[in-house]
């Protein structure tokens, strides 16, 4: 099975749709997973065009009022994998998500909110955070390719744009 993973995407606060770069990461994808954030259903909507998505409510989203569950669990091919925005403080703290993965008693946590991918093996539980294709914060626009197959995870992070803050595009104009 392949999963394209996604979060903070901030739409329309932060951008006014999600990037096509995006859709073409996940044109062979058999289902989203997004980490929270969406900050409006079109985006849950629109991306329901590429592929089935499951979707958590994180922090923008209450306050947008969008009724998302907090957590998800879902066994893929023997995988149980769990899904929480990732309000940790401080932010991306790794101790603190792999015990909400112990508490979820999942194999991969999927989690947002810093807005920076990162993937780290604690023990036996993998941490996957797909960053942000919208919004990232002092990194590159990304998102995630997670592949399961016969009980093994292979996962890329798929940059989808150029850095949106000039001090990280070395490029020479």
């Amino acid at each position: 099975m392949i999963i394209g993973l996604i979060s903070d995407t901030h739409i329309p606060d932060r951008a006014d749709k999600i990037p096509i770069t995006v859709l073409e990461a996940f044109k062979k994808v058999d289902l989203i997973i997004h980490a929270g954030d969406l900050t409006s259903i079109r985006v849950k909507k629109e991306l329901e065009k590429v592929a089935p998505v499951l979707a958590v409510q994180g922090n923008m989203d209450r306050y947008n009022n969008l009724e998302l569950p907090k957590s998800i669990k879902k066994n893929i091919e023997g995988i149980q994998i769990g899904v929480k925005h990732g309000e940790v403080y401080p932010k991306g703290d790794t101790q603190q998500l792999y015990y909400i993965a112990k508490e979820l008693d999942v194999d991969v946590l999927i989690s947002g909110h810093t807005h920076q991918a990162s993937i780290e093996k604690i023990d036996e539980i993998l941490l996957l955070n797909p960053g942000s294709p919208t919004a990232p914060r002092l990194t590159d626009p990304t998102v995630m390719i997670m592949k399961i197959e016969n009980g093994e995870i292979d996962v890329e992070i798929k940059k989808i744009g150029k850095p949106v803050c000039s001090a990280l595009n070395f490029e020479k104009k």
